[in-house]
């Protein structure tokens, strides 16, 4: 499985709250958080790609074209799914998971599974009928092994076709 994921300056690794306006950028590997998934990702010979990445605040400055535009960087690099986030209980990120994660499925056709906890509320209720939402811990929270395992399980079966309904109404909202 060819892999992208989405991040904000937070989960790239690029700073805190503080570094909300690091630009749209990306880079053609594993950065930040995506090591929390290398012994998943080993399990099945499944590469991350790339990874994409806007500061929050800057996203949210500039959703629109972020958006336009990390779906237009996923299109050029045909992964197998996009991963967004995960966010767990940064509400910004999280509308940055849906609002990203929707436009690619509606606009690249490439499926997209999107990670964030409760506390992501407005993105929650405004994308959880629009694309998969896996439930996971706040930051610090317990059951991350768990969700991460949920997400990639998610990604198998969305990128092999299968049917998923079952699974989504146990691990997504």
């Amino acid at each position: 499985m060819k892999i992208i994921f989405i991040f904000d300056q937070i989960q790239a690794g690029l700073g805190g709250k503080e570094n909300g306006n690091v630009e749209l950028g990306g880079k053609k590997l594993g950065i930040g958080s995506t090591n929390m998934f290398d012994s998943l990702l080993k399990e099945d010979n499944s590469e991350i790609i790339a990874t994409l990445y806007s500061g929050d605040d800057y996203f949210l400055k500039n959703h629109e074209i972020v958006s336009k535009k990390m779906a237009a960087m996923v299109r050029k690099l045909q992964p197998d799914i996009v991963i967004c986030g995960p966010a767990f209980n940064y509400e910004k990120f999280g509308k940055m998971c849906g609002e990203v994660g929707f436009k690619i499925e509606q606009k690249v056709h490439i499926p997209v599974v999107a990670a964030m906890s409760v506390e992501c509320t407005e993105a929650i209720s405004e994308y959880k009928d629009k694309i998969d939402i896996v439930k996971m811990p706040k930051k610090g929270g317990t059951g991350l092994t768990a969700s991460l395992k949920n997400i990639i399980d998610l990604a198998k079966k969305k990128v092999q076709k299968e049917d998923y309904s079952d699974l989504k109404k146990e691990i997504c909202y």
